[in-house]
């Protein structure tokens, strides 16, 4: 039999369910509560519903947002020229609280981890090659535009549905990378072998498009942290350090 009141103890719990909070954490928080007074629980408990009600998912990046497109996505001040892959929507607030970045986003949901049952269909893949080909075509007409204006032969890029890209001049002709723009793709996945798996995968699914010069792939560079001792490194933080050295 507990000694706590039955709606004491369901909150106990419920904070239980809180990424890294034990019992012992989630009996003080809810003693803290209990302490102030009672306007503290009922903004809280406000704040929750609120969210719940407000809170859903960009139509293009799927970060959460209180309305369909994002204010990073509406920006027209980030470069839709770099496409930044991450796992989930706190990856998306610690590039953003870096001040680093002006690029653009997709949360993918996770990452392929067969221990776990989490397959490539279980995540955003399909949605993703959606995001790029958008993208490409924003990227087309910005350079067509730029183009016309300097008297220079319109740029045309053809999606398909299949997801194929053909980009050619109005003569039909194709033309360099240079002139219709590059789109970057930075895979930003954690340094696990989850994340390296994904990042592999995702690789594979715009390899026709990297070989084409419609996009580059690029990869957030790992390596040895300043004051690290090399004993304690794993094989593949060696490998990234020398891959990338100076």
């Amino acid at each position: 039999m507990s000694v706590l009141p039955q709606s004491v103890q369901k909150v106990i719990e419920y904070f239980e369910k809180l990424p890294g909070v034990g019992p012992k954490s989630a009996s003080r928080m809810v003693y803290y509560f209990l302490r102030n007074p009672h306007k503290e629980a009922t903004s809280l408990a406000d704040s929750l519903t609120e969210m719940d009600q407000k809170v859903k998912q960009c139509q293009h990046c799927y970060n959460i947002a209180e309305s369909e497109i994002c204010n990073i996505c509406n920006s027209p001040l980030r470069d839709k020229k770099k496409l930044c892959i991450v796992e989930e929507p706190l990856d998306v607030v610690a590039f953003e609280n870096s001040a680093v970045y002006d690029g653009v986003y997709f949360v993918l949901g996770g990452v392929i981890s067969p221990a776990d049952g989490i397959g490539a269909d279980d995540l955003r893949f399909d949605q993703l090659k959606v995001r790029v080909r958008n993208l490409l075509k924003e990227i087309a007409e910005k350079n067509s535009k730029d183009l016309q204006s300097k008297n220079e032969d319109s740029t045309v890029v053809n999606v398909l549905e299949d997801g194929d890209i053909a980009k050619e001049n109005n003569s039909g002709k194709t033309i360099g990378v240079d002139k219709i723009g590059a789109l970057e793709i930075i895979i930003a996945t954690n340094p696990s072998l989850e994340g390296e798996a994904t990042a592999s995968y995702i690789k594979e699914m715009f390899a026709e498009e990297v070989n084409g010069g419609l996009i580059r792939i690029s990869q957030l560079a790992m390596g040895l942290p300043t004051g690290a001792d090399l004993e304690y490194a794993d094989r593949l933080t060696l490998k990234r350090a020398l891959d990338g050295r100076n």
